[in-house]
Order: C-alpha cells, then sequence, then structure tokens
C-alpha cells in the first residue's frame, strides 16, 4: 500500500459479550470508509470482500505471528467482559428464590432425596452447599450447573442423598453476589415430621371406617326380624 491508502485504512478490533464465556473478538479492516475484509475469532482467520483485500487476507492467514496477536486480542476481550459484567452486577444483583425438600422419604435403611433449589438469580455464580447439625456435608452430594432461563436470570439444584434420623438438623447454605452473608434454608418437609403426619392420616382413616362399621352393624341388628309391607 501506498501512504495514501494507509491513510485511508483503518483496522477496529471489536469485543462483543454477553457474559465472559461467550465474549468474541472481531476485527474489522476498512479502505475509504468502505468495509474491505475482517477477522472471526470463531473461524480464527481473515477474509477479505473485495481482489485486493482477499490477497491480504490470504498473507496474513499464513502469518502466525499476526495470528497470535489476534488472539491476544480476544484474551484481553475475555479480560475486559469480566471487568465490565463485575462491575454492572453491582446494582444490578438479583437475589435468589430457595426450596429446600425431600423427593423421596428415606428410612432407617434406605437414603431418601433431598433437594435444594435455588431460582431467579444474577449474576450467574452461586454456591449451594448442605449442612448437618450446623457441618458441611460433602458425601451423596451432586449438583446441577447454574442453567440459564433465557431472561439473564439463573437456576440451580443441589441433591443430597440421606437416611433420616430425628436428632439430625439439615439445612441449605447459599452464598451469591446479592446476599451480604451467606442465608441457611431449613428442610421443608423432613422425612420424620412427614412420617408422622402419614401415621396420624392413617390412624383418622382407621378411625373413621371403624365408626362405618359399626354403623353398619347397629342398622343390621335394628332391621332383623321385621317384615317390610309394602304400600299401596
Amino acid at each position: 500500500m501506498d501512504s495514501e491508502s494507509k491513510d485511508n485504512s483503518k483496522y477496529f478490533q471489536l469485543c462483543r459479550f454477553g457474559t465472559e464465556d461467550d465474549a468474541v473478538s472481531n476485527g474489522l479492516l476498512y479502505y475509504n470508509k468502505e468495509l474491505v475484509g475482517s477477522y472471526s475469532t470463531a473461524e480464527g482467520k481473515f477474509a477479505g470482500y473485495i481482489k485486493e483485500s482477499k490477497e491480504l487476507a490470504d498473507t496474513l492467514n499464513k502469518n502466525p505471528h499476526i495470528l497470535h496477536e489476534i488472539e491476544d486480542g480476544l484474551k484481553n476481550c475475555k479480560k475486559f467482559a469480566s471487568y465490565v459484567l463485575q462491575f454492572a452486577q453491582r446494582g444490578t444483583a438479583q437475589e435468589p428464590q430457595v426450596r429446600v425438600f425431600s423427593t423421596k422419604a428415606g428410612s432407617s435403611h434406605q437414603p431418601g432425596m433431598l433437594v435444594c433449589s435455588a431460582y431467579s438469580f444474577y449474576p450467574k455464580a452461586l454456591t449451594l452447599t448442605w449442612l448437618r447439625n450446623g457441618e458441611e456435608v460433602t458425601s451423596g452430594v451432586t449438583f446441577t450447573d447454574e442453567m440459564s432461563n433465557g431472561n439473564w436470570l439463573y437456576q440451580k439444584h443441589s441433591y443430597l442423598e440421606y437416611t433420616p434420623t430425628a436428632e439430625d438438623q439439615i439445612s441449605c447454605m447459599v452464598e451469591h453476589a446479592s446476599l451480604s452473608t451467606p442465608q441457611l434454608y431449613p428442610l421443608e418437609n423432613f422425612p420424620e415430621s412427614r412420617r408422622n403426619k402419614l401415621i396420624v392420616g392413617t390412624a383418622g382413616l382407621l378411625l373413621g371406617l371403624a365408626f362405618l362399621i359399626a354403623g353398619v352393624i347397629y342398622y343390621k341388628k335394628q332391621t332383623e326380624g321385621h317384615v317390610l309391607v309394602p304400600q299401596h
């Protein structure tokens, strides 16, 4: 290129991101205010849109030093995205909605399944920790990754296989940018309580059935020996 062409050519590197993970750095080459070429981090190479820029793109794609510098631009884009998102999240953090419950009642011989679910939170990073009597539980614990709701909010779930005892106090500790301190959420439906409710309900059903049977027997005794005469 001559000096005039150099003065009229410009190269821009754009950093686009929604999250740090999906940050993309694309290069745009302009000549006389017309876009004549670009670099895509997704494809990892330059592309030319006119004859001269196509020849230039072929040359640049064969130059490992240039390509390395472009990739450094992507790394810088990710760092920039992280900084901007952290700054923006200070005023936009959304506190999670949390439920801790049992999906499968356990017994002294079979473990139950407990679930700690956090919904509608932002930013993405969130930590769930199971506690038994104030001590962290790590055995029998599984997690899902943070999952997007599609509206900039996220959800995450943790599962605990647990053999219930009457003495244990189970809770889920949630740590998130929206919370000034970690929050504890106790188990909603403790398996032992659930079993007690079932026993009370069954006893009530049996008592009602006993009254029904007694009523039927009384009715039969009252009607024995009587002959019903048709009315005309």
